[in-house]
């Protein structure tokens, strides 16, 4: 049996910590990437569908969804940066408070010293280095940077809206279009709706079918209520019966 002191168990239970945040972080980061792509699929596709049900025209459906695509991509980007932005702020204030604790505590603590006035030194051994090493890092740990998060929503954003403007691109006939779009955006949904329960540790196949039927939902209320603008459209062009 081999015997492991507690300086060495120590250590090890500060790496496995180090590495379950570095693990969790990469986890969140991972899951409003995939939050952020789902929303500019659905929100994307809701437009088109909408538009599209109010004007048949194939380069209508098309601009409106680059539009979208663009507009929300932008809103993604200032709703994030503004979040992570308050975010690093509080951390900062609250790292600051701690540190003034500490320095506070310490200037109470009274080092004893020999008769000799010479002070004592901390034995250092290579175990307590590498442990003070780590908590200094984890104490220094990068704080989060809103422009990243906000370049990151952005493209997650427009990663999402490719799915149903390359469908519309694709097919030229009015009902194809419709169909073929709404095909791709529910196979995109439920992709979407898997990888994020297994990011999520949650189930696969009630986590995709709620993403997939609130898509659904979307897509028909975006229908319904811009087709009566059809026959508005008509008129005005002179196309009514």
């Amino acid at each position: 049996m081999v015997y492991e002191s507690p300086k060495t168990l120590e250590v090890c239970n500060v790496k496995k910590e180090n590495n379950k945040v570095s693990r969790l972080q990469r986890a969140q980061w991972l899951r409003a990437a995939i939050l952020g792509a789902n929303d500019g699929l659905l929100s994307t596709t809701s437009l088109m569908i909408g538009v599209g049900a109010a004007q048949e025209g194939q380069w209508f459906m098309i601009l409106s969804g680059l539009a979208g695509a663009v507009a929300g991509a932008c809103s993604m980007a200032v709703g994030e940066f503004v979040s992570v932005s308050t975010q690093r702020d509080i951390e900062i204030s609250v790292n600051q408070e701690h540190r003034s604790k500490e320095n506070s505590s310490l200037q109470e603590i009274k080092i004893e010293t020999p008769k000799n006035d010479q002070p004592i030194a901390p034995v250092r051994t290579p175990a307590m280095k590498v442990v003070t090493k780590m908590k200094e890092e984890e104490e220094n740990e990068v704080l989060p940077n809103p422009y990243k998060a906000g370049a990151a929503s952005a493209l997650a954003f427009l990663c999402g809206s490719v799915f149903p403007l390359v469908a519309a691109m694709a097919v030229g006939d009015y009902t194809a279009r419709i169909v073929v779009v709404v095909v791709v955006a529910s196979v995109a949904l439920a992709l979407f709706g898997g990888i994020g329960a297994v990011v999520g540790g949650s189930c696969v196949r009630s986590s995709a079918t709620r993403v997939l039927v609130g898509g659904w939902i979307s897509m028909v209320v975006s229908y319904s209520l811009l087709k009566p603008l059809d026959g508005i459209t008509d008129r005005k062009m002179g196309k009514s019966d």
